[in-house]
């Protein structure tokens, strides 16, 4: 896949924050290989913690630091799927294509929203009504994706290739942008592929002067 050729040799550039947003791996606790539909649940998972993490927060700076998180997270999450997931549906899904169409439709009114929501600080009248209605879209499009598209996606993949999807779609994490981009590419390959490994070291080193949650918070 050029795709991931293009991650491969990237990887030399890949800029780790030394603010490190909390990353946590998953394992399958089944002990079987770790199908690509669980990683994507546990991401779903961790942005509902960090969303209502930023709604219970006691004060601005507690929820600067779950904002900074969430979008570090929705951000990679996103593109990940268009790089990898999609792609992948429109190969094995007997009318995929359509599937990954509309779930890049609603990627794009979500990159649109996180784009508004991360220039948004929590003294904004807006910051609270803007996350609602981000999570809101967000919350409808995991719904069909855990429902209906990764079920199917699963039935019509391999176990090892499905284990091998999970693999590329978490090194995938780690060389796009940690910041929403919503005039960036969407449809996969080589074009978003370059762009994010342009893009990304600039979200990267702004990271290094963002604040994030320590890990002790969770």
């Amino acid at each position: 896949m050029q795709t991931t050729k293009i991650l491969s040799r990237a990887s030399a550039l890949s800029l780790q924050p030394t603010a490190m947003p909390i990353s946590r791996s998953f394992a399958s606790s089944s002990g079987v290989m770790q199908r690509v539909s669980e990683l994507i649940k546990h991401d779903h998972a961790e942005l509902r913690i960090h969303k209502n993490n930023i709604l219970k927060g006691k004060d601005a700076d507690e929820k600067v630091r779950w904002q900074n998180q969430f979008i570090w997270e929705l951000a990679r999450h996103s593109v990940a799927e268009e790089l990898v997931v999609y792609p992948a549906m429109e190969k094995n899904i007997p009318g995929g294509k359509d599937l990954a169409d509309r779930d890049r439709t609603e990627h794009q009114r979500v990159k649109d929203l996180l784009y508004r929501f991360q220039k948004l600080r929590p003294a904004d009248n807006e910051f609270e009504p803007t996350l609602h209605t981000l999570w809101n879209d967000l919350e409808s499009h995991i719904k069909e994706e855990e429902n209906k598209d990764l079920p199917l996606l699963e039935k019509h993949t391999p176990e090892i290739e499905s284990a091998n999807l999970s693999t590329d779609f978490g090194r995938t994490k780690g060389f796009v942008p940690s910041r929403s981009h919503p005039n960036s590419p969407n449809t996969g390959g080589p074009f978003e592929t370059a762009f994010g490994l342009m893009t990304a070291p600039v979200d990267r080193l702004g990271d290094l002067f963002r604040r994030f949650p320590k890990a002790s918070a969770r």
